[in-house]
């Protein structure tokens, strides 16, 4: 379990804000179950779900940020979870572009690619592999997205979701998988270490002009979108 204890570059859990936080939420003097349940529902619902400027950004400027999306809010996930004695590590794939439909709209979702890179974060707890992706979305961004939505009973796809029960997606950790893209994905990279390790085969592929206008213009319209949803 080694591999998946170690900090890394990205996973940089000595930052002294990702101490703080540990620190100040008493996790390590919780039992595995509490402090792993904790953490989830920590970066699930006080992280909130955002665009920040790149995948490659370590756990303590997502912190920093407050925001996050899959990949970014995993690598804050996972730092807190090792720096607490959990083990995990984070499983690569993409998804289509239609998932994101909603919170990305006019030109910016015209010029997407049709695949976006996507991660979950997997974690070995009493013995078991859990699937851990539903930190993604927010829970109070969630719940305005079904207010938005009530005659949407079964399958969803768009604004960040993709699940087969939309009014009762599986997001609360209880020994169990959570999944709230799960259904827009497309392929599969397999199974990392580390998220630098990860996105050193395989990271969004976006020209050099595209790449510029996410950073400086595309993300922001999408948080906009996004910030729109969770204050109706």
């Amino acid at each position: 379990m080694e591999q998946y204890l170690r900090e890394t570059r990205m996973l940089d859990f000595s930052n002294k804000s990702i101490q703080d936080i540990i620190e100040n939420r008493g996790w390590k003097k919780q039992d595995e179950f509490e402090r792993l349940k904790s953490i989830y529902n920590y970066v699930r619902d006080e992280i909130l779900f955002g665009y920040n400027v790149d995948d490659n950004i370590p756990a303590s400027k997502v912190l920093a940020d407050g925001y996050g999306q899959c990949n970014t809010k995993g690598t804050l996930f996972m730092a807190l979870l090792r720096s607490c004695g959990i083990p995990c590590r984070v499983h690569g794939f993409t998804i289509d572009k239609k998932l994101q439909e909603g919170a990305m709209t006019g030109f910016v979702y015209k010029r997407a690619p049709q695949n976006v890179f996507h991660s979950w974060v997997e974690v070995y707890f009493e013995d078991q592999w859990y699937e851990l992706e539903a930190f993604i979305l927010d829970k109070t961004y969630l719940n305005k997205l079904q207010n938005q939505n009530p005659e949407c009973k079964g399958a969803f796809c768009g604004y960040g979701v993709a699940v087969k029960d939309f009014r009762n997606p599986i997001i609360d950790f209880d020994r169990n998988n959570t999944y709230i893209q799960s259904e827009g994905i497309n392929q599969d990279f397999g199974v990392y270490d580390c998220p630098d390790e990860l996105l050193k085969e395989h990271h969004q592929e976006l020209s050099a002009f595209k790449a510029f206008a996410y950073r400086n213009l595309g993300r922001h319209l999408m948080n906009r979108n996004v910030s729109k949803i969770r204050n109706r």
